[in-house]
Parts: C-alpha cells; sequence; structure tokens
C-alpha cells in the first residue's frame, strides 16, 4: 500500500508515455474507423479513451474519472469502475476523491495572494512568521515553496506513515513532528520533494490570516465558484464522496480493501483537499488564465529556479515536455487516492485524472501522459 504523499512522477516516466504514432492504435480498429470519419477531435478521442480506461480498471473495482478539454471545451468527460465497491454505486465525474499533492498548487498560489497583498514577501525568512522554528532565519518562503529548505520531510520518517498519521494533530503539533530532524542540506543548496515545506506553508498561512490554511484557501476560491474544492473535515457531510481503496496483497488473495485510516489533519497544506476532475479542470483554466495571480506572480510561481531548476520545480507545480509540448503538472497519492492535473498551454489541453485506490495497479502519471497523447493525436 501507498502511506505516505509521494513524488510526483518523474520527468523521464511522463515522457515515456505511449508514442503518438500508437496512441489511437488502443481502440478497436473498426470502432477507430468510424470515429477518424467524424470532424470533431472529441469523436476520435473517445474510443481509444474509453479502450485505454478498461484496460486500467476493471468495472467492478476502484474506478477512475477523468477529464479532457481544450480550453473551456471539454473533449471527454468519462468514468469507469465503482465509486463504492461496498454499495454498488458506479463512479461519476462528478464524484469528490482527495486529491493528495496536487493539494500544493492551491496553497502556494493562496500564500502569493497573501504576497501580492504586501503581507509577506517571497524572501523573508520562516522566522519572521515561525520564530521559533529552528534555523528558520536561512529559510525562506521561496525555497518553501520550490523544496529547496532542506527540511526533512515528516513522510519519510520510518513507520511514521503506518500508525501516527492516524493522530488528529494541530499544526504547531505536526510541526513539532519533525522541526528538530536534523535537516537534508543547507536552504538553497539542494532540492528533495518534502512534504514538511508545505505544512510550514500552511503554518504561515495562518501566521498572516489567523485562520486556518484551508479556509483562505477557500477565500481564494470562492470568486472562481470552486465549491467542491475543499478541507476533508471528517465531521462533515460531503455529498458525492467516493470511498478510498488500496489493494489487498498476493498472499491475502489479492482484490481491493478499504484503504488505511489518516487524519486530515496531518496531510494538511502537502495533501489534505478534495476536487471532482471538472473542478480541477476550472482551477486550470483560472490559475494558467490569469484569473488567480497577477502576471508576475504566475510567472515566478511556474519557473523553476536556483536548486530547483533540474527537476524542473516551481511553486507547487512542475515543468515537464510531453511529445514536444511544454507542460505544467502535479500528481498526488494519499490513502485510497492517486491523481494527476496536468496542464499544456500551447493547445490550453487539461488533463485531470482521478483514481479511487492508492496501490501499485494504476500509475496515474503515466495514464495522464498517456490520455494527453491521444488527445493530441486526435486533434
Amino acid at each position: 500500500m501507498h502511506k505516505r504523499l509521494p513524488h510526483p512522477s518523474r520527468r523521464q516516466l511522463l515522457r515515456q508515455g505511449a508514442a503518438l504514432a500508437g496512441a489511437l492504435a488502443l481502440a478497436p480498429a473498426s470502432r477507430l474507423a468510424r470515429a477518424e470519419t467524424a470532424a470533431d477531435p472529441a469523436a476520435k478521442l473517445l474510443p481509444a479513451l474509453d479502450a485505454l480506461m478498461a484496460r486500467s480498471v476493471p468495472a467492478d473495482g476502484p474506478g477512475l474519472a477523468v477529464l479532457v478539454a481544450r480550453g473551456a471545451t471539454v473533449l471527454a468527460r468519462r468514468a469507469r469502475g465503482m465509486a463504492s465497491i461496498e454499495l454498488g454505486v458506479p463512479l461519476t465525474p462528478e464524484h469528490v476523491q482527495r486529491i493528495g499533492s496536487v493539494t500544493k498548487q492551491y496553497a502556494a498560489a493562496a500564500l502569493l495572494q497573501l504576497v501580492e497583498q504586501g503581507r509577506a514577501r517571497l524572501d523573508d525568512p520562516l522566522a519572521k512568521f515561525l520564530p521559533a522554528y529552528p534555523n528558520g532565519a536561512a529559510i525562506t518562503l521561496a525555497q518553501l515553496l520550490n523544496h529547496t529548505s532542506g527540511v526533512k520531510s515528516y513522510t519519510g520518517i520510518p513507520g511514521y506513515m503506518h500508525g501516527p498519521v492516524r493522530r488528529d494533530l494541530g499544526t504547531a503539533e505536526l510541526i513539532a513532528e519533525f522541526s528538530a530532524l536534523p535537516a537534508d542540506f543547507a536552504p538553497g543548496t539542494g532540492w528533495a520533494y518534502n512534504n514538511s515545506g508545505y505544512v510550514l506553508v500552511g503554518a504561515v498561512i495562518e501566521a498572516l490570516t489567523q485562520q486556518p490554511w484551508h479556509a483562505q484557501v477557500a477565500t481564494m476560491l470562492q470568486p472562481l465558484g470552486l465549491e467542491r474544492t475543499l478541507y476533508e473535515d471528517p465531521l462533515r457531510v460531503i455529498p458525492g464522496l467516493a470511498t478510498g481503496y488500496g489493494e489487498r496483497r498476493a498472499a491475502e488473495g489479492g482484490g481491493p480493501r478499504r484503504a488505511g485510516l489518516v487524519s486530515m489533519t496531518q496531510p494538511h497544506a502537502a495533501g489534505a483537499l478534495l476536487s471532482t476532475v471538472d473542478e480541477l479542470w476550472q482551477w486550470n483554466l483560472a490559475l494558467h488564465g490569469g484569473r488567480v495571480l497577477r502576471p508576475e506572480t504566475y510567472a515566478r510561481m511556474t519557473t523553476p529556479e536556483g536548486a530547483a531548476q533540474k527537476d524542473g520545480y516551481g511553486f507547487g507545480l512542475r515543468r515537464e515536455t510531453l511529445y514536444g509540448q511544454p507542460a505544467l503538472l502535479h500528481g498526488g497519492g494519499i490513502h485510497g487516492f492517486k491523481s494527476v492535473l496536468i496542464w499544456l498551454p500551447g493547445p490550453a489541453l487539461t488533463v485531470a485524472v482521478l483514481h479511487n485506490a492508492d496501490g501499485p495497479a494504476v500509475h496515474v502519471g503515466r495514464l495522464g501522459a498517456e490520455i494527453a497523447g491521444l488527445a493530441l493525436a486526435a486533434a
């Protein structure tokens, strides 16, 4: 089982999606022949996408929700599998699912809005907001956002994700779990994907606003009309929330099982949000369309700098190349769920994939890249 918020898909994995020349061969030849007579890209895409999803997940197991759009036009909105195996409820694109580390770009944007308001600067030291944090005077907000702070990631502590993660913790209590650990490197001298850094991003938001980090995210999303992208409060009734699953080991007979328990106080600003494929698409349009941040702030968010350049990481987003196209993307994984959100600026292409299982059977990063290839081929 996937017991931690994982590193997003590596560059080489995303670049290794299916070759464009063979992409549409995933669909039966007869269906392809009919689709290729249609004028619109959606008619070309759908048979291949349906076939790919059928190959990826069984109809009676944990499911996949997929949305592909070009700008404001949806090319495909599809789901396969079950939202609740126990209740026999099929998954739909409208179901709400955990998005794991895709949360990071929302937290980053929320902090960047506060920077735009003059309440903080990216070169401010962490100590300005959390005076007691060790070596906080040497760590900047920008280094938290692009994983160059050197802070130890608490999700990598041996055994941590197998038990302690079930406890409800306040922000200060969660920070205490990792603040005394030795740094991986001096701030700014290296890069390492780091969930602790985004807990600290959330803590800075809280210090600035005197409210939970996710309340500031909700404030950011409210004018965008994104009401189903929200923090998973365990006491809140959330309509359409899908059940998350794991995978039983072969020695146990295989097949799905209920996901392990996790208190959502612990993923914090590193991974505690929920969303739908439609709202991920709308977020892409808003963020990359200039409705969230000023142009200069957006440029800083999406441009890797310093030690983060080698890994192509900006602030909550990674720069990649897919099929020769520049791409901005992030993947996520958390107990019971996996996700990927891709944006190709050239064709204004969004690919959003949500999977309500956390085992290794479905690699959503590769799947999202392959779907992007299908969409580009269809166009």
